[in-house]
């Protein structure tokens, strides 16, 4: 092994797919790197190193994978591509062929891939390295948190999965359940306020599922981490419905750092369907912990997740799925198509949907959701709300997120960055994507 800044002058670049979890870890790789004196990529620099962080949940991203990989090393057949994630833990061997990659590193591994390439720009044989934890052996959390554009920063606080659902081939690759503990990722949070980070997201494979094994729960964190001065916003990334419990709703109604934005899978609004897929509640809780969010907090955004056209949704299921979305006071969902994936319990089920009917059914959810996301972005027309500036970009207009997640275009104003202030709401900029024209209110 060699040490620190022995490689000075090397210099990466960074590919990540899929979840705010992978761009959390990717951040802390970045870091460990930059610490070995391999620094980020320039625009118009060649990169001697590329890392590609990759995702594996449906197989259009497991194709999207190969072909980056494939494209990087065409494009720069001098560098060494290091893979890491969800895809390389599940198809290690198939990446190992690809001409040009030097280390293979399992979902497990990838916050040691400073110490894999520093070892490996040491070894004058350069020989492929495949690192690879077989998945029931995967047990340790390894912490990561991420900072975009200085405002916002994505903090790990969980990784791996128990449930199972019958799709789904994470737990596969992420390995069980575990998490950080609360006073290492309450220091984390402090970290990010001592580097000047005003809102933080809580991010993991089931974040809900934090502490399980141990006495302490997502409840204790969420409540530790709301006393960190200099934090002033939090987000909770996704959560099952059957771990958001009506005594976590009830406190961030009451909390005045956690935003009034949920993000929850629904996956299919049918209970058959949801039988199938082994998920672990029904519509009625799923509706009344819904339900239970708008009386509280009227203005709360609401994202839904839906995967349509799974095995065994029948066109009836369908409509009976599409009807009950419609009747939930919901912003916005994020559809997918099911995709089917080896080793899956879903593959034993019959009437599969085809490729024509599941794109079909897409677009039907997807008219869906952009009505109800104009219908919940024009409540708050011509209102005033708290906003987070982003830092202006070169290029771009200067933007930022509500309280309750609406993105509003503002003027540009470089002084009012990473500060919360005030908007007026006045109209629609992108009818689709519901983006928002706004006035800065001086205080």
């Amino acid at each position: 092994m060699t040490d620190p800044e022995t490689f000075p002058g090397h210099k990466a670049l960074f590919h990540t797919f899929g979840c705010k979890l992978n761009f959390a870890e990717t951040s802390t790789v970045a870091r460990l790197l930059a610490e070995k004196g391999i620094r980020r990529v320039q625009q118009g620099e060649s990169p001697d190193i590329i890392v590609v962080n990759t995702c594996s949940v449906t197989e259009m991203a497991d194709k999207k994978c190969r072909q980056a990989i494939r494209g990087f090393a065409k494009r720069y057949p001098e560098a060494a591509i290091v893979v890491t994630g969800c895809y390389a833990q599940l198809k290690s061997s198939q990446i190992a062929e690809i001409p040009g990659v030097a280390i293979v590193a399992g979902a497990d591994q990838k916050l040691k891939l400073a110490e894999y390439i520093d070892s490996w720009l040491a070894d004058s044989t350069r020989a492929q390295q495949l690192l690879i934890t077989p998945t029931r052996d995967i047990c340790s959390f390894l912490p990561s948190c991420s900072g975009e554009d200085r405002t916002r920063y994505f903090l790990k606080v969980q990784d791996g999965c128990d449930y199972w659902c019958s799709y789904c081939t994470i737990p596969m690759a992420r390995g069980r359940s575990r998490s950080g503990t609360i006073p290492e990722l309450v220091e984390q949070a402090k970290k990010v306020a001592r580097d000047g980070g005003r809102e933080i997201v809580l991010t993991g494979v089931n974040v809900g599922d934090f502490g399980k094994g141990r006495n302490d729960t997502f409840f204790d964190l969420i409540q530790a981490l709301d006393q960190v001065d200099g934090i002033e916003r939090y987000r909770i990334s996704s959560i099952e419905p059957n771990l958001l419990t009506e005594e976590i709703i009830d406190w961030v109604a009451s909390s005045r750092r956690f935003m009034p934005h949920f993000h929850i899978p629904l996956q299919a609004g049918s209970d058959h369907v949801l039988k199938l897929m082994r998920r672990r509640y029904d519509t009625a809780l799923f509706r009344s912990r819904v339900e239970h969010i708008r009386r509280i907090m009227p203005h709360a955004f609401i994202g839904v997740d839906l995967i349509v056209g799974a095995r065994g949704e029948t066109p009836d299921l369908f409509k009976a799925s599409h009807d009950f979305v419609e009747s939930l006071p919901i912003s916005r969902l994020h559809v997918f198509p099911y995709s089917e994936r080896p080793g899956t319990r879903a593959l034993e089920i019959d009437s599969p949907v085809s490729q024509a009917e599941k794109h079909r059914r897409t677009q039907i959810m997807l008219r869906l959701s952009e009505q109800k996301l104009a219908d919940f972005t024009s409540q708050f027309i011509g209102t005033v709300r708290p906003v987070l500036p982003e830092h202006l970009r070169p290029g771009h207009q200067m933007s930022g997120f509500t309280d309750n997640y609406l993105r509003l275009m503002l003027p540009p104003r470089p002084d009012l960055a990473n500060r919360i202030v005030h908007a007026r709401l006045d109209s629609v900029a992108d009818p689709v994507e519901q983006t928002i024209n706004a006035t800065i209110i001086e205080q």
